[in-house]
Formats: structure tokens, sequence, C-alpha cells
């Protein structure tokens, strides 16, 4: 503000604030735009009159010329004429160009946020849109320092990138509503590997001291994670702007509680998100006069003397923004061509691009056609060649230095050609420019060069080949994550369908590009070119497609797996096994680890896809009724909606304020109904995720729902934890009917396929048939009676029904109970088949609207998709986890219960069985050469089989507990037992001679025989003993852990010991003096365990080189580096134990889903 308009005000202060109201006087000001709403908030919150007139002033006097013009205009307004004659003498003289939105106009201040926010430079040519500002201005004022969403929302090219900018270029509205500061982030149209880059790059900006975090989030989950804590800690109270965005799924990465500006051409991406929402149009056109304000800036002239051609090629151009400086562009270097550009926008007829889109698509491309003639014949092709590249994608130079064979600096300066005449854009933000063309220029050129598309597409694929080998792309080379996102693009593009299945086929690409970017991309561009890969081979495409669905959940994860050793595991016919194959046998010849599975025939995998979309449990998947999509809802509070072929995210739902229990589709497929631990019920839009109803009548939590199977008259069913299901009718605001009859939580329920019936499964063990009409009971089954045959003791076990599932004939219902899912026939009570699976709790199965599928979600976070004809076929023996091994020359005898208490003998080589008798097992053994088994109970009793006359014979002194280990000595003549009671036992059973090693305070977990009739015990008390089983005196007593020790081994020369331990640890001891040596399972960064838990078992090599070690899965160590050599995932997890051969080679553990696995070395 000028100094004498500023002591005009000083000088008649007090007489102002002793007179004006200033309500009104603010409402022509804000009109104005020369007081924001905050700024009027302000104001408004002072307690007098006198007060409020005095913070008004004092705001004017911090502000510039305008604003004093625009007080004394609002005095004259308001009638204040005497107090407005006093100011007039002070009124500035404002210039055309010194105005608020002059750059002069902006404080070192904002320039500084701005800058350090990346927020774009106004253009060269600028003209302001005061009205439009002014409106964005007020929504954010709006936010209120709250979390909230302002949306700027046009076609392309009418400007809202540099409307977003301009908006936040006031120093009062960043002081006052952002004092954290401005960040700018150019979305475009993303990719979830892209928009995890976007994300990534954001956290870096916003923790450049790393003082959060050194490491990059490695998935969109932790990112979001991530931003939502700097927000809040670092940068509280700033804004977010999200340029230019495609899909409402790119926002719920930024659904974080933050303030946020976004522009789009698409008004409804918010529908999906939480929080405040304001919205700003903006129209197409900029108008006459704006229109020529732009050319007059162009040619640097007055509009008053600009040609009467000018008027004309706005009239022609429909003002577009985009347009009328793609024209004034061209105008700036040649202004006398006016008349030309003119016919030439009159006279040249261009055929509509897509004549339903909402774009200006005549008047662009009459500007583009004319800006790409222009251009110099000996660049004018190279421009022809970006023809190829996809909308809103950003190319490092080094792409198109490879498609053009040149060097960075040449490249750079054709480009900077097509920048100057607005025909591409370039991003020079990072160490490398990247460049990119709008989508417009985009469909203008595929349409203009389209006879030409696929020799362009082939152009780039040949000299991809020359310059790289698709599998040794790198990190650090500038463009290789273009490549691993678009190369399968362009040669499908190209209709080099021989190269595409060559690179779809690889392993080598599968390992290089789910490394990077993790599997879901994979699995789409199966999905996306499955009409070209099934013509090379049906088959191999099936075996890639399923060996990354199977295997997502593994691949997803840090340290990434071994992807040859995870295609080893898949079937011998297999072409990824076959290459995993060949490719690990060349490795071994370098000394790497493999293992192969050699039982692996007898498995048979019933799932087909394996998704882990959330963040914690999963309690329910359900289906949409034509089976593109599923719904899951989980205990990180959210839905999730995804592609059922695919995984990919459609939608995700901050839905409830606690766990999110149950989720349904409507028979329509409009709704999604979910309910939750907040005693809630909600129905939500299933394409928008707009909220639609809320139900609040339950008094405990809501456990599950269910829409009726005709969409004519849409019922809900609920059931809580208060015993009562409800059933609702969308069309009212109160429940229709209550059902009364369970004496405990109601955990699911279901319609029948006529809907007459309702079944409801619940924790007081009954499942109960309801009549819908009338809500009455119609039958109750006492479920218990079918589980007697578990093998858990009948008078421990609690049934708890978790859910059930109608089969589409109504006479068969699907029930599930922890881990395990059962096929019952209603009528004869009849279990048709199990199926085993997940790694924990199962809490929901749901059918596929064909009957071919079904969903199951679990604690494991994980949904699994299996086949129901593999299932219902399934007759697979479950193993009990306490098996023995005896290793013969070639042969590999495996001694195991099976689940209905079977004991067998399996010879691992050939899957032969051999059942032995029915017994209440608690452990088992083999003696050495095969003559005798034996086995302890849970009474403490233990008996020796002889297996040639099937004598029996029993210890005549019996353990006090369970026993837990038991194993013969090398002559057959001795038995040793382990047990609960905390004591060992040394049986001479031909001599009936008893010695008992008591010294651990707790149970002995375990014990390993060693040399010269020694013994290695361990136990919970945390201590390892080394024992003379002779004279049952200890010879060595170690404290290794706090913990329980849970396995222990001694190397071949008795110099090292290693233990773990239930604090997830192994290490590794000198026998002589206790010292560690090594500790083999630091927790990583995130806390999770090497091992992924305890580690339960472990065994030294004869040459005491390496270890191996069993718990969540199987890991092989270097003894020497104490680093890993080998991973093996085991389909289930919480192995128990290893049996491993004397050469080292072989390798049999029994996983908690009861699968055996006899593994040997790769040679």
């Amino acid at each position: 503000m000028d100094a004498k308009a500023r002591n005009c005000l000083l000088q008649h202060r007090e007489a102002l604030e002793k007179d004006i109201k200033t309500s009104y006087i603010m409402d022509h000001m804000i009109s104005d735009g020369f007081l924001t709403i905050s700024e009027e908030e302000k104001v408004r919150n002072e307690p007098t009159q006198q007060q409020r007139a005095a913070m008004l002033i004092k705001m004017i006097l911090k502000k510039d010329n305008d604003s004093y013009i625009s007080f004394y205009n609002a005095l004259l307004h308001e009638g204040y004429k005497d107090l407005a004659a006093l100011l007039h003498d002070g009124i500035p003289v404002v210039s055309s160009s010194s105005g608020k939105d002059s750059v002069s106009g902006i404080t070192s201040y904002v320039r500084t946020v701005l800058c350090e926010g990346g927020v774009p430079q106004r253009p060269v040519v600028f003209v302001t849109r005061k009205k439009l500002v002014n409106a964005i201005q007020q929504k954010l004022s709006k936010l209120k320092g709250e979390p909230g969403w302002v949306t700027i929302h046009g076609m392309a090219g009418c400007g809202k990138s540099v409307l977003a900018a301009e908006a936040v270029r006031d120093h009062s509205l960043l002081e006052d509503c952002f004092p954290g500061g401005v960040h700018w982030v150019s979305v475009g149209k993303q990719d979830k590997s892209g928009l995890l880059m976007k994300l990534q790059n954001l956290c870096t900006r916003l923790d450049q001291d790393e003082s959060f975090s050194q490491r990059l989030p490695l998935n969109i989950e932790e990112a979001k994670d991530r931003l939502r804590i700097l927000m809040l800690r670092k940068h509280p109270r700033s804004l977010l702007i999200l340029d230019d965005v495609w899909d409402s799924w790119v926002l719920k990465a930024f659904d974080n509680q933050c303030q946020i500006l976004l522009t789009t051409r698409d008004k409804s991406v918010t529908d999906s998100v939480m929080g405040p929402k304001y919205v700003v149009p903006v129209e197409s056109s900029l108008g006459k006069e704006k229109g020529l304000e732009i050319l007059s800036l162009f040619v640097n002239m007055k509009k008053a003397d600009l040609p009467e051609q000018a008027h004309s090629i706005i009239k022609e151009c429909k003002g577009s923004p985009l347009v009328v400086s793609l024209i004034g562009a061209l105008l700036r270097d040649f202004p006398n061509r006016w008349e030309y550009y003119l016919k030439q926008l009159q006279n040249k007829q261009f055929k509509r691009i897509r004549k339903s889109s909402s774009y200006d698509y005549e008047a662009l491309d009459e500007a583009m056609s004319i800006s790409v003639e222009m251009l110099r014949e000996d660049i004018k092709y190279y421009y022809t060649d970006l023809s190829i590249l996809q909308k809103d994608v950003k190319v490092p130079t080094k792409v198109l230095c490879i498609l053009w064979d040149m060097e960075t600096e040449e490249v750079e300066d054709i480009l900077q050609e097509f920048v100057n005449k607005s025909l591409l854009f370039c991003d020079r933000k990072g160490k490398s420019f990247r460049y990119y063309l709008h989508d417009l220029q985009v469909d203008f050129l595929t349409e203009k060069n389209c006879s030409q598309l696929q020799d362009l597409h082939k152009k780039i694929i040949t000299q991809f080949q020359r310059y790289h080998q698709p599998h040794t792309l790198s990190l650090d080379q500038e463009d290789c994550m273009y490549w691993y996102n678009f190369l399968a693009y362009h040669m499908a593009s190209a209709k080099m369908h021989k190269e595409l299945c060559a690179l779809m086929f690889s392993l080598d690409w599968i390992k290089a590009k789910t490394e990077l970017v993790g599997p879901a991309h994979l699995i789409h561009e199966f999905v996306e070119y499955r009409h070209i890969l099934d013509e090379k081979d049906c088959a191999v495409s099936e075996n890639f497609q399923e060996f990354l669905s199977l295997n997502g959940h593994l691949l997803g994860r840090q340290p990434f797996p071994n992807i040859v050793q995870l295609g080893l595991c898949e079937p011998e016919t297999s072409e990824v096994y076959q290459q995993a194959k060949l490719q690990a046998k060349q490795e071994v010849d370098n000394g790497m680890l493999y293992l192969e599975w050699i039982n692996k025939k007898n498995i048979t995998n019933l799932s087909r896809l394996v998704v882990c979309p959330h963040t914690d449990a999963v309690y329910h998947a359900c289906f949409s009724e034509d089976g593109q999509r599923i719904a899951s809802c989980g205990a990180d509070k959210t839905l999730q909606v995804f592609k059922a072929e695919t995984g990919e995210k459609l939608l995700e739902i901050k839905a409830h304020e606690d766990e999110v229990l149950c989720c349904a589709f409507s028979t329509d497929d409009r709704f999604i109904a979910t309910c939750s631990v907040d005693k809630k019920v909600k129905i939500w839009n299933s394409v928008t995720g707009e909220l639609v109803h809320t139900y609040d009548e339950h008094s405990e939590q809501v456990n599950c729902c269910h829409f009726t199977n005709s969409s004519h008259h849409l019922l809900l069913a609920t059931g809580s934890s208060d015993c009562f299901l409800k059933l609702w009718d969308l069309n009212q605001k109160e429940c229709r009917n209550t059902m009364f009859g369970h004496t405990n939580s109601v955990n699911h329920c279901r319609f029948s396929p006529d809907d007459k019936l309702l079944a409801s499964c619940s924790s007081d063990g009954t499942l109960k048939l309801w009549d819908v009409t009338s809500a009455n009971e119609r039958k109750s089954f006492n479920v218990k009676q079918f589980f007697l045959n578990s093998e858990d003791p009948q008078e421990d076990m609690e049934v708890i029904v978790k859910c059930c599932l109608w089969f589409a004939d109504g006479a068969r219902i699907m029930v599930a109970a922890k881990n395990k899912i059962f096929l019952w026939n209603i009528d004869s009570c009849s279990k048709v088949a199990d199926c085993r699976g997940h790694l924990s709790w199962v809490h929901g199965v749901k059918f596929s609207p064909d009957g071919s599928s079904f969903l199951t979600s679990s604690d494991d976070q994980t949904i699994r998709l299996w086949e129901t004809k593999k299932v219902c076929k399934n007759s697979a023996i479950m193993l009990k986890q306490e098996v023995d091994v005896v290793f013969q020359e070639n042969e590999v005898m495996v001694l195991a219960v099976d689940h209905i208490r079977r004991l067998q003998l399996i010879n691992g080589k050939t899957g032969q069985i051999d059942y032995l008798t029915e017994a209440q097992v608690s452990c088992c053994c083999l003696s050495p050469h095969l003559q005798y088994i034996a086995f302890g109970d849970e009474n403490g009793t233990i008996k020796i089989l002889e297996l040639v006359n099937n004598r029996i014979f029993q210890s005549r002194i019996r353990h006090k507990k369970t026993v837990w280990h038991i194993q013969f000595t090398a002559d057959e003549k001795t038995l040793i037992s382990s047990s609960d009671d905390s004591a060992i036992q040394v049986w001479n059973w031909q001599l009936e001679e008893y010695v008992f090693l008591q010294a651990h305070q707790e149970t002995v977990k375990d014990f390993r025989l060693l040399k010269n009739s020694r013994l290695l015990s361990w136990s919970f008390d945390g201590t390892v003993k080394v024992w003379n089983i002779i004279t049952g005196k200890i010879e060595k007593d170690f404290v290794c852990h706090q913990g329980t020790v849970l396995s222990c081994d001694i190397s071949h020369d008795a110099t090292k010991f290693s233990s773990t331990s239930a604090d997830k640890t192994a290490k590794i001891w000198n026998v002589s003096n206790g010292e560690l040596l090594h500790l083999c399972a630091p927790l990583s960064e995130e806390g999770a365990a090497t091992h992924g838990g305890w580690v339960t078992d472990l065994c030294f090599s004869p040459d005491g080189k390496m270890l191996i070690s069993a718990g969540g899965y199987i890991k092989w160590w270097n003894v020497v580096t104490g680093e890993s050599s080998q991973t093996f995932y085991t389909n289930g997890t919480n192995l128990k134990k290893i049996h491993v051969s004397p050469d080292f080679k072989t390798y049999v553990t029994v996983d908690n889903l009861g699968i055996l696995y006899i593994l040997q070395t790769l040679e």
C-alpha cells in the first residue's frame, strides 16, 4: 500500500473504528476478491462492534492499494459518505500492471512457500480469472483447518491447474489457513506402480531430513500411512494439491485426514472418499475478452490494436484456453500470419475423434494440425513417433534416446521444439526430464497416424532389443520403470505375438518385474493379452497366471522370495517348473542351494487366487451377482472392492468407526451392506462408494448381513451379539422384524435360494432355520454332534459355528469352524468334504453366482478363491504334526498319525501307506532298523509295537502328564521320553530299567541324543542341558534365552550348538565356553521376524557349515556368515520339527494344514 494511502487510513482510524459496521463492508470486499472468508471469520470473532472494525482496518493496512480502493468503495455503497470523504485524498493511482494479480502483488513469504511446495509458476502468458480464483479461495477457507476436499473440475485445457496454482498465491490464505505450507503433486492417469512412485516422491519431499524413515514405503498402504504421519506431525495444517486426478481409487491413497485441493475432469472422483467436499466448476470457454487478452500477450500488442482476424479466431476455436494458447504460440513466432491461421481454422474439415466426448475436439484438432504443420520438416516425423505413447504417461528422455538412437542432448533439443509449440509438456523435476502429451494430443496423433501405429510400435520394440535384455533392467537405469510397465503393451500393439509370448512366459521377466512392482500388474497383463497368449499355448498361459495368482501374497513381501525356488514347487508338467528347474541346475553348479519337493504329486492345489487387500484380519468376502467383483471387509475398518479375476482394487472405503465384520452385495449389485463392531449397519452405492443408509437398532456388535436373492422385494437380514436377527426393508427407516431364539451371539445368516427360509448359526453351537414371512423358528440343528470325530477331545471342544452357506439346490449347506470348511448334506447330516489352506480362523465363506467357486476370508489377512469341484472331490489325508522319520539308503520312511487317528507308515519316495493301528497318540517314533514303533499319549503312557508280530509293550512307570517326545537309542534297547512333567525318562524296555533326568524347572520342550551316551535337552525354563543318560547327571548347563527354548542341535564336531527361542531368534554358541557366535534371526525393520514366527527346530550339517531351521517356514543358513542360503515356503505354517537325513540332503516336515513335505537338495 502506498505511504499516502496508509497514512490517510491511520490518520482517520479512530473515526472509522467508532462508526462503521463491518458486516456489509466485508461482503463488498469479499465480492471484489480483496478479503477472504477466513479473514471475515477472524473479524466476526471479535466481541464488540468497535473491536471488529479495528481488526478489519488492521487487516487492510497489511494489504495493497486495490484493497484500500475496495474499502473506500464499500463505504460509499453502504452510506458512509462522510467517512469515505476522509479517505478520498489517500486514494492511490493503480496502474494496470500493479494490481493484486501481478507478480509485484506476491509477497516473498508466498513465493517461498510455493517454491518449496513445488507449485508451478505462472505461465509466461497469463491472464487472471479473478472470479474463479476467489471462488476457490472461499471454498478452501471453508475447510477451517479441518480435513476436507476442494475439487476444481472441468474439461481438458480449461486452465484448472493454472487456477489451482493461482488460488494459493495469497498471503492471508496461506498464513491463516495453511501455515504448514502447500505441497503440489502432479498425478495424471496412473497404474498402481506409478501411484506408488508418486507417493514415494512425496514422502521423500516431506521428510527430507529422513527423521521418520530412511527407507521408501514398499506399497501403497504403507505409503498412505507414512503420508498420514508426515502430514500430521511434520506438516500440520498444510494443503496438499493433487493435479489432474483421473480415478477415484487414486484418491484413496490420500484419504488420510488431509486438507486437499484437486483438479480433475471427473466431478465424481471424490464420491468414494470421506469428509467435507466443495466443488468449483470451471467453464470450458474463456470468453471473448479473456481470449483476446491471451492473444494480445502472445503477440505483445494491446487488445484494441489486435486485427479483426483475432476476434474471428476466438470465435472459431470457441474460446478454449488450450487452443487459444496453441494458436497464440504460433503467432508469437509468425505474427503476420493472422489471415493464414484463420483460413486454416475455417476451411479445414476435421472429423470428431469421439462424438460422445465432452472435449472440444474440433477446435483442438484444428489447432493441432496447424501446430504440427508448422514444425520444421526435419523434426516433423519425430512427432509422429509420439503416437505410440499412452495418455498421461511421462516418458524419460532415455526412452526416446533409444527410440531415435540419439544422444540425450540431441533428443532434448528436438523435444524442446515441441514444448515451445505447446505440442508437448515437460516435467523438469527429478534427475532427468520426463515428457508427456496431453490426452487430447494423444487422441489426435492416434487418429491421424492410425495406419502407421503397428509399425511405430514395432520400431520402439526393435530399438529396445538393440539396447536392453528385458530381465537385465535395473533401477539405476532411468528408463527401467517405463519398460517394465509398457513393454508388453508395445509388443501387443505391434502384433509381435511371438515376442510377447516369449516375454510373458519368461521366469526371468516374472522375477524382475514382480520384484520391482509386485504381481498385480502382471496378472492384469495376462488377462489383458490372454487372446494373444492363448494362441501360443493356452496351458502355459494358465501355468504362469496361476503361479502369480497363488503366490501373489508371497511375491509382494519383503525380503523378496527366491522365485526359482517357488517355481520348483509347481507341478512338474508346468512350464514354470521346467524353467525353474533349468535355472536351478545352472545356479547349483555355482554353489546355490535349491530344494525339490519330491512328494508334491500327492498335493492338490484347491485355491485359484490368493489376494491380500487388507492390512489386518479379513472377516468376510463376497462376490457381486455378476461374478465380476469381490467385496471384502476386516479389522482395518475398511470395505474393499476389487476385480474377481485379477485382484485389482476398484474401491476402498473407510466404512465404520470400528472393525467391519461382514459385507454383502444386493441381488442387483447396486448396493453393498456392511456391519460392524460399532453396532451399525450401513448401505453403500457399490460403484461410487456413496453412503445410502445407516441403521442403528442393534444393542451389540453386528456380526453378519445378507440380502434376499430376489430384487423384487429387497430385504436385508442382520445378526448380532445381542442374540437377535433383524430384517430390514431398504424403503423403511426402521427394522421390519426381529427374530428371537439363539442364546448366544448370532455369527452368520443366509437366505435360502427361494428366500422362504433364513439360516442362522451361533456361538451357542446351533444352526437354526427361520420362516422369513412370519419370522418364526422352523428348525434347529445341534452342530456339535457333527464334530465329534475331530482331533480335539470331546470334553474340551467348544463349537462356534462361524458361518453357513446354502447350495443352489437348497439341500446342502457349507459350514466353517476353526480353520476348516465342511460341506454338509442337510437331510442326512453327512459331511461331503473339507478343505484346508488358511493359516488361521476362517471367518466367512461365499459361493460365486454360478457355484463353480467360493471365497473364504481369514485372520491370516488373505482371501482365497477355491474351485468347488476340486474341493468336493478332495479326500486328502491330513497328518498331525507329530511324525518320526528314518532314512535308510535311498528310502525315507515316515511314521505319522492322520486326522482320524490312524497310525501309518509312509514310504516318502513312492507314497505307499501302510496303516498300523488306531491310537490316542500325542507323539510317535520309529526304531532305527524299522523293527519297532513307539507312541505316547496324553495320560503319560508309553507303548512299543513290534512290527513283525504286532506285540505291544507298555511302560510300567508312566509320566505324570502328556508325553511330547520319544526316541529309540541306536541299539533299539532303550526308549527316551520327555513330558509336561519336566522329567526325562530313560527306559530300557527289555530289562525294565529306568533312569530319570530331573533338573529342568519347567516343561521339557525336546531333546536330542548325542554320542557317548550323552543327551541334549531344552526347556520352557530357557536353559539347555547336557546329560549322561547312564548316570543321570548333568554335565553342562547353559542359560541361552530369556524365554522358552524351542529347539537345539549340536554340530557333528561337538564344538558348536544352536538354540532357538520363543523370542523368535536363533543363536549359535561355543560349547566349551558358552560364547554367543552368531544371531541368525534378527528382527527386520518392520518388526517381522525372519522366520515368520517362532523358530521351533534346528539341525547342523555334518560338516558344521550349514544350519537348517524351521518356524513359519524352513530356512537354510551359512553358519560362518550367519546369512540365509535359501527359504522354502510351505503351504501352511507353524512347523514343529524338521527331520534331516545323515547326508543333509533330504528334509521332512509337516505343516499345520497336515501336508507332508519331503524335500531333497537339487544336484
